[in-house]
């Protein structure tokens, strides 16, 4: 597919895929770290990822896109300015003023979305998102993710039809 070789083409010319000692959001240790927003927040990543998944979920009812903040805000942003489809935002914890919520945006029980996350490595994150969507009455059908670290997310998540646009074995 060409827009795929154009976002690896896009990875290498940002340098979005760093070597080094990191510690990632999972508290785990890696001597890689993919800096996704610098994909996800550049024009031509924000198309391209779009258009990405808006071929992903071709000929699939989708009332909504959206996932967990702030790796998720782009992506879901992305897919709305391209698409009819709504976005929402999920928080990290419920707002503590005005109308308490935990999502933002727009998400209605019974809804069939879809679960966008920037980097996946044990389906933590994505699983959060999920629970909030859930508890919100939706049905998730199908979580995208632009990079699976190849780390534990796809067992994670596979109640939940797991699909990313590409894998750490692709990028290295």
């Amino acid at each position: 597919m060409k827009m795929i070789e154009e976002l690896k083409k896009l990875f290498r010319e940002t340098g979005a895929f760093k070597t080094g000692e990191f510690i990632l959001s999972s508290g785990k240790k890696s001597n890689f770290y993919i800096d996704c927003r610098k994909i996800t927040l550049h024009p031509q990543g924000a198309k391209l990822i779009g258009k990405i998944i808006l071929e992903k979920i071709k000929g699939l009812k989708v009332d909504a896109i959206g996932g967990l903040t702030l790796g998720a805000d782009p992506i879901t942003g992305a897919v709305v300015a391209l698409s009819d489809i709504p976005g929402f935002i999920v928080r990290k914890k419920e707002k503590e003023h005005g109308t308490k919520q935990k999502i933002e945006g727009l998400i209605e029980a019974g809804w069939n979305v879809v679960i966008v996350e920037d980097v996946s490595t044990t389906g933590a994150s994505a699983l959060e998102a999920i629970q909030a969507a859930e508890a919100a009455g939706a049905k998730v059908i199908k979580v995208i993710s632009v990079v699976d670290r190849e780390e534990g997310a796809a067992p994670a998540l596979k109640n939940y039809d797991f699909d990313p646009i590409l894998k750490k074995s692709e990028l290295i």
